[in-house]
């Protein structure tokens, strides 16, 4: 399954995207299928909205997060941005290539032609809310 992360972070009065992106840049990888989109928010430019994609297991997340915070504790943001971050956590259920200019028929949801499997989701996002209460119960 494909995991989803989108974390909000304000940077502080003065501070770029370049000098967020400075600290933010990981220099360990995560060992798994993972890409990262930056964006600048365009009606609040100091907003950086980050959305990551990530091909793993729910049991694997906790892994992650833990090469995530080492990189953190390695690099901190905190001159960059200020502390409060939004983060939103999901599972991929389609993927739709709507750039075609002519009509376009329904297909059920899919990720790289697979059929999503919706019992397989539900379960994941049961397990993934169990695991975000544990770890981000302490966080704001």
């Amino acid at each position: 399954m494909i995991q989803m992360a989108i974390l909000k972070r304000r940077l502080r009065p003065g501070k770029s995207y370049d000098d967020f992106r400075r600290v933010w840049y990981h220099t360990v990888g995560f060992g798994t299928g993972n890409r990262m989109f930056s964006a600048i928010n365009v009606a609040d430019p100091r907003e950086i909205i980050v959305i990551g994609l990530n091909e793993t297991t729910i049991e694997d997340i906790r892994r992650l997060i833990a090469i995530d915070r080492e990189e953190r504790g390695a690099n901190p943001l905190d001159e960059v941005i200020e502390p409060e971050i939004d983060r939103t956590f999901g599972i991929v259920v389609a993927e739709d290539d709507f750039s075609s200019s002519s009509a376009l028929e329904y297909k059920p949801a899919s990720i790289k032609g697979r059929e999503t499997n919706m019992t397989e989701v539900m379960g994941a996002l049961k397990s993934g809310a169990e695991l975000l209460r544990e770890l981000y119960s302490d966080h704001a």
